[in-house]
């Protein structure tokens, strides 16, 4: 269980997903296909469903994109939600082929009369309204006055914000994002303060899939520590389905999230007899999309591993040619070292069994 609270925001539904109040912290992520290819990206967003995505997000830069969001809804199962950037007649037309949520930057809408035009169509089908704002896309006049600065960026939100509601809509969930951590802790925490919309939160432009999942570990740590959070986004230069899985790290090791196989395993050393750090690569991604909460361990070695595997639901610690494989610390029995993968995928489909029936 996390050791910290969460603050309580608005509940807003998107599509049939509820996110904010006591709803558990939602994984997004965002389709780097060309979205007007409907074949490639329903089977990008199937993809991303299967590894734990629950809100994903599709650029709608095209007339063609947002006609494509009708029949990509006829396919997937998770909501749908349209990124909107310039062009306000995008947005109606992304609302009026089925988004469940709308991402927008007021700021670059247009006018009033523009952003009201976007506003009353969303009104009109009860959808969403994401206001996101980027410190690279503050507006001119308070980048001149404050700076690349967390100030602006909140004061940036709530503005837009405050636009939208003085218009007579408040389905609304905002995002405030930087790449640099200090930064974005810093806003977060500021507009946290001020507002009781659910927050979407992430560090933009992390990176590779590597650094920026640790970029990403260690920035949504220290706000999600913080109470702060009702969507995250890890945003990573790499196959989305990397963002969802890293999401869910993040979560599960919080102790926000239970959902997903926790796979833990020794450094290997001199007594390892065993290719380890292979069997705990195909481990961790034989069960990488399994959402059974469960925790695996992998060990080297029959000294040690029996012990410090005993807090693991299953566990397999290797020998020479051979290995224990354990359950709840109890050894179960000896597998071949060729066998032990197998062995182990068999009890946790037991265990998946199990659950099912019950």
């Amino acid at each position: 269980m996390a050791a910290f609270e969460r603050k309580k925001t608005r509940r807003v539904l998107i599509g049939n997903v509820a996110i904010g109040m006591d709803e558990p912290i939602r994984i997004q992520s965002m389709t780097n296909t060309k979205t007007a290819d409907v074949k490639a990206t329903v089977e990008q967003i199937l993809a991303l469903e299967k590894a734990g995505c629950e809100l994903i997000r599709s650029t709608v830069n095209t007339k063609e994109a947002a006609a494509a969001f009708s029949e990509i809804k006829k396919e997937i199962h998770i909501p749908l939600i349209a990124d909107i950037h310039f062009d306000y007649r995008l947005a109606i037309k992304a609302i009026e082929n089925g988004a469940d949520k709308i991402r927008i930057n007021p700021g670059n809408i247009g006018d009033r009369k523009r952003v009201q035009e976007v506003v009353s169509a969303a009104k009109e089908r009860q959808v969403a309204i994401r206001v996101g704002v980027n410190l690279g896309s503050l507006e001119k006049e308070l980048r001149e006055t404050k700076g690349a600065t967390p100030e602006a960026l909140v004061e940036s939100a709530l503005k837009n914000a405050g636009m939208i509601e003085d218009m007579g809509y408040d389905n609304l969930v905002i995002s405030i994002k930087a790449s640099d951590i200090p930064t974005a802790v810093k806003a977060h925490e500021l507009l946290s303060e001020k507002t009781d919309h659910p927050l979407h939160v992430g560090i933009t432009e992390a990176g590779t899939a590597l650094y920026g999942s640790i970029k990403s570990a260690i920035g949504l740590t220290q706000i999600l520590t913080r109470g702060i959070g009702d969507t995250i986004r890890v945003s990573l230069s790499a196959d989305p389905v990397l963002e969802v899985r890293a999401a869910r790290q993040i979560l599960r090791t919080l102790g926000l999230r239970k959902e997903g196989v926790e796979v833990v395993s020794c450094p290997t050393c001199g007594r390892t007899d065993i290719d380890l750090i292979a069997l705990a690569e195909e481990v961790t991604r034989r069960t990488e999309d399994i959402a059974l909460p469960i925790k695996v361990a992998c060990m080297g070695c029959v000294v040690n591993g029996p012990g410090e595997a005993k807090d693991a639901d299953l566990a397999i610690c290797g020998g020479k040619g051979e290995g224990l494989l354990l359950k709840k610390g109890e050894v179960v029995r000896k597998v071949k070292e060729e066998e032990l993968v197998e062995a182990l995928l068999t009890e946790i489909n037991i265990l998946q069994n199990e659950q099912t029936l019950f």
